[in-house]
């Protein structure tokens, strides 16, 4: 099912309308603020589950699955439902959020002596 603008690459803001025009009309309306929070928390578990297994020490477990860019699109998928719900652009909210890190932090990493 394509929903964009046959386009393969969307904005932040096209991702929102995106996940707002799924909710309303397939998935019927948005859960509620909370019930969204939690489902971050666990959809973030998963990712750290898949992380844990891949990367860490963890091995899988015979049958698990770990398809980590499904799991990050769910991430990505309820925190745009969640800014949906507050009013939050998450376009501009990330260019403001770029911006202000680069400000902070345009020596600090460079002076890490844990990252050289």
């Amino acid at each position: 099912m394509n929903m964009t603008n046959d386009s393969d690459a969307l904005s932040l803001r096209d991702v929102q309308e995106t996940v707002d025009r799924w909710i309303t009309t397939i998935g019927v309306r948005y859960f509620s603020p909370l019930t969204n929070m939690a489902i971050l928390t666990e959809e973030t578990g998963e990712v750290a589950r898949i992380m844990a297994r891949k990367y860490g020490d963890q091995s899988f477990k015979d049958g698990d699955e770990h398809d980590l860019a499904d799991e990050l699109a769910d991430v990505l998928w309820v925190v745009a439902a969640i800014a949906n719900q507050t009013g939050v652009d998450l376009n501009d909210a990330f260019m403001n959020n770029l911006e202000k890190k680069s400000i902070r932090d345009k020596e600090r990493h460079k002076r890490n002596p844990k990252l050289q």
